[in-house]
């Protein structure tokens, strides 16, 4: 009998008892073989509660992240899932299977990163047991430009999958991190490797970083007034596969264009979710130091329009912003 049936009964079955003789006669089985394939999840990580006469349930407070448990609940085809409780970094990874051919559509998840990188250089907070790491392989033979639509449409992905699961609001501060009740959940980092004699992207990496709950401990000091918990307060049965899942779902929906009007959706998706636009900023921008502006609007190809301190309109492809509050 393999695991991940016996996983997929349980997870169809999260909120009553599904007896070991049911699970036998669903998996062919004998029950001896449930009862041992049980043991054996139980060892892996999973929460499987049990009562006499009642059978088995999965806890709701099981969270164990494996490459299994996201293809529960996966309907994009052509995903090779590949899923860690350690890693380094997720980008970093999977930039080095890309170098050595992996195809499009390969996914890295982890439940820790011991080296997690941020933009401009940053590291990224990755610690165990309270988020989700998580790295999409890219083939899009496009000019680096475009790179900022995928950043994009990570974070759309993001905030539908967040809201679906967790019944919250999001908002998405320009360009890549995901907020909820005023504080940031989520960061992306999409890095790419050019063709040169051709000028276009031979592949990119879009990393995603979310934090599903508060770490053991809280945030570190340094980062309390600024981060949070996506899932504070929620109970989800297998939240980080379910997450991963949706995720990669709606990421590849956006980028193999499968919506009458992808690239409207999701700038409107994008744009309706937006935490800048009309607020003072300070913005970080690489060609120029930074400086204060008003975010205007976002442009179609996600680019922000800023009026500066001069009064000139411009639009800004790249860099980040910090949003001033009010005196």
């Amino acid at each position: 009998m393999k695991k991940d049936a016996l996983l997929k009964l349980l997870a169809e079955h999260t909120d009553t008892y599904i007896s070991g003789a049911e699970l036998a006669r669903l998996l062919s089985v004998s029950r001896t073989a449930v009862w041992k394939g049980i043991e054996a999840l139980r060892e892996e990580g999973y929460r499987i509660d049990s009562v006499t006469n009642r059978g088995y349930r999965l806890s709701s407070e099981s969270d164990v992240l494996s490459a299994d448990g996201i293809a529960q609940y996966l309907k994009t085809g052509g995903i090779r899932l590949q899923a860690y409780p350690t890693v380094s970094s997720t980008n970093t990874v999977l930039k080095s299977q890309a170098a050595e051919g992996a195809p499009e559509g390969t996914v890295i998840a982890a439940a820790e990163q011991t080296a997690g990188r941020g933009r401009m250089g940053r590291s990224f907070f990755s610690p165990p047991g309270s988020g989700l790491y998580l790295s999409i392989l890219l083939r899009p033979r496009t000019s680096a430009a475009e790179t900022t639509r995928l950043t994009a449409y990570a974070a759309v992905a993001v905030a539908e999958a967040i809201e679906g699961l967790a019944e919250v609001e999001t908002q998405i501060k320009w360009v890549n991190d995901v907020y909820v009740d005023g504080k940031k959940v989520c960061g992306i980092l999409t890095e790419a490797s050019l063709d040169c004699e051709r000028g276009m992207t031979d592949y990119a990496v879009v990393g995603i970083g979310i934090n599903t709950r508060a770490p053991e401990g809280d945030f570190p000091p340094e980062l309390r007034e600024i981060a949070g918990a996506a899932f504070s307060g929620k109970t989800v049965p297998a939240l980080r596969c379910r997450l991963a899942a949706a995720v990669v779902d709606r990421f590849f929906t956006f980028y193999r264009d499968e919506l009458p009007d992808t690239a409207g959706y999701c700038f409107e998706a994008y744009r309706r979710r937006s935490l800048v636009l009309g607020r003072h900023i300070r913005l970080h921008a690489f060609e120029r130091p930074a400086e204060d502006a008003e975010a205007l609007d976002i442009a179609p190809d996600f680019a922000l329009l800023v009026r500066d301190s001069s009064s000139t309109v411009r639009r800004v492809s790249s860099g980040e912003v910090s949003v001033r509050l009010p005196e």
